[in-house]
């Protein structure tokens, strides 16, 4: 067996630090947006939230952004009664972020996503609703939304006909209802949001 030995002490450093550097290279930084939108790719799609296969041309992703911010809550009186509340959803307030953990965008009430003054669109609901459960409990449902009725969606998603909230983390409503009428509360979450349309 050879033995290999460096003939000097700077060559031994030079090429710890080199070994050290690629360790770090190789370490990946499971809490960015990169990481989890590569992470996105792997989920299993409930039928509720699934594209439409829209034979034979299908669909083409638009975008995929990562969203992180909070999910806005405030007390309303319960079943008329003027001493018991519950929270209601108010709005969504996040940052969007791309493949390249660039921030490019917000996403907030309507609801709506904004890259820039001129690339913007709203959404709601099919009927019936298309909803699924996250797989954790904690986290708010999956969506399959359509662009909003009366909302024209311009520039980068003008073409957009599907956008699908997927891989939920947190932004549920507080299990404690609230003290008072003026409470309200901002519920940390994340989530993936694609943007698709149908292949003409």
């Amino acid at each position: 067996m050879k033995i290999f030995q460096f003939k000097t002490p700077a060559l031994a450093a030079f090429l710890l630090i080199a070994a050290v550097g690629c360790d770090k290279e190789d370490q990946v930084d499971t809490d960015s947006p990169a990481y989890q939108i590569a992470q996105s790719e792997k989920v299993i799609m409930p039928d509720a939230v699934k594209l439409p296969l829209n034979a034979p041309k299908g669909n083409g992703r638009i975008f995929t952004f990562y969203a992180e911010g909070f999910q806005k809550y405030k007390a309303v009186s319960k079943g008329g009664d003027p001493n018991v509340f519950e929270w209601v959803f108010v709005a969504p307030l996040a940052d969007l972020y791309d493949i390249h953990n660039n921030k490019v965008g917000t996403h907030s009430a309507g609801p709506s996503w904004q890259l820039s003054a001129n690339d913007s669109i709203f959404a709601q609901h099919f009927t019936p609703a298309k909803t699924a459960p996250s797989p954790d409990g904690t986290s708010i449902d999956w969506l399959l939304l359509m662009p909003k009725a009366g909302k024209t969606a311009t520039g980068d998603f003008a073409d957009v006909d599907y956008i699908q909230r997927i891989a939920t983390k947190g932004g549920k409503a507080p299990t404690t209802p609230p003290d008072n009428i003026s409470s309200t509360v901002n519920v940390p979450y994340t989530a993936i949001y694609r943007f698709s349309k149908i292949n003409q």
